[in-house]
């Protein structure tokens, strides 16, 4: 099937990602602590969500990923909006980013994609269950609580589907039934939260089965691992290499530890407050800072890995058939401009 990522694949080699959302607009101002983290700055902030877009488009980015980590429809009527509030959230967002994937491509005539995020349910639950996956649902309850998400994002434009964050390997087995109902013609990648040895999503799924699964789905173009550190990134890598013929992704978090109990991010001994947040992914690259969670967002105070954090991954994760990369929790703008000066320009 000829579509719009596997033609950028082909042309770019390999493509870049973008990096943290929610770490990022609370640098312009953005309160993310609440439970639904940088969710509701479709309503309150769109300028600040559209300047982040830019800035990783300005860094090299090949990719926009969509607000909508934490924007399912569960969680803003949780939170006190209409049906068709939410709607209109989740459709701003796909907005923002192909505005500014636009423009982008109005003044460089370099033409990037956007992505629209989903989260796993344990987003919803805003506790740090997309570290965990304990969380039952039945096949149906999953597809009904993912379906009207993904039928938002499809109808609104987004060029492809990034299933992020995904600990459970039942949700996971009901999202890709449910990508042919839903957007059959869209392409999704595939981005999973393992255990620390990456031998198995975090409740245990074999990645054996998740692959056999992946590999069944004609939509899956991509499949990798995001939101953990740079090291365990590599190593989920390499075990997926030796599974499948599937190109890979991967975009790790600054690799600091969340404690999902206590809020807080923590490296060398010290800890700062807040929710987990990506990605514009994401997830997040997630496109939300994975996390949850009240107190300041992530991302608030001190210094932070340095700029050459994923740039300095980028040949081992090539050589074992990485072809998407980029930024999760924390990670920043000069970060994914080092990556992309790392990945270069594909040879004529």
């Amino acid at each position: 099937m000829s579509d719009v990522l596997t033609r950028l694949l082909a042309q770019r080699g390999t493509i870049v990602l973008d990096g943290a959302m929610a770490t990022e607009l609370e640098k312009r101002g953005v309160d993310t602590s609440g439970p639904l983290w940088s969710a509701l700055a479709m309503r309150d902030a769109p300028d600040a969500i559209l300047d982040v877009h830019r800035a990783y488009f300005a860094a090299g980015a090949d990719v926009a990923t969509t607000n909508t980590y934490q924007a399912n429809l569960d969680a803003y009527r949780r939170a006190g909006l209409s049906q068709a509030e939410a709607e209109d959230m989740v459709r701003q967002a796909v907005r923002l980013a192909r505005r500014a994937r636009d423009e982008h491509a109005a003044t460089t005539g370099r033409h990037g994609l956007v992505a629209g995020s989903v989260g796993p349910y344990g987003a919803y639950l805003a506790d740090g269950s997309e570290y965990t996956g304990a969380y039952t649902h039945t096949d149906e309850e999953f597809r009904a609580f993912h379906r009207p998400r993904l039928r938002l994002l499809t109808e609104a434009g987004v060029d492809v589907l990034a299933l992020e964050t995904m600990p459970q390997g039942p949700e996971i087995h009901a999202l890709l039934g449910l990508l042919p109902e839903v957007a059959p013609e869209v392409p999704a990648w595939l981005s999973l939260s393992v255990r620390d040895d990456a031998t198995a999503l975090r409740d245990g799924t074999l990645l054996d089965d998740v692959v056999a699964w992946a590999e069944a789905c004609p939509q899956v173009r991509l499949l990798g691992v995001n939101c953990t550190r740079v090291e365990s990134a590599t190593t989920a890598l390499s075990l997926l290499a030796d599974l499948t013929s599937l190109p890979l992704v991967v975009y790790p978090n600054s690799g600091e530890e969340y404690d999902a109990e206590a809020k807080t991010w923590s490296t060398g001994g010290s800890t700062t407050g807040g929710g987990v947040g990506t990605g514009t992914g994401s997830a997040d690259s997630d496109a939300d800072d994975v996390g949850s969670g009240s107190g300041t967002a992530p991302g608030s105070g001190g210094a932070g890995p340095g700029d050459d954090l994923l740039a300095g991954a980028l040949p081992a994760w090539e050589a074992l058939g990485a072809r998407a990369v980029g930024g999760c929790c924390r990670t920043t703008p000069a970060q994914i401009q080092a990556l992309t000066a790392a990945v270069g320009e594909p040879a004529a």
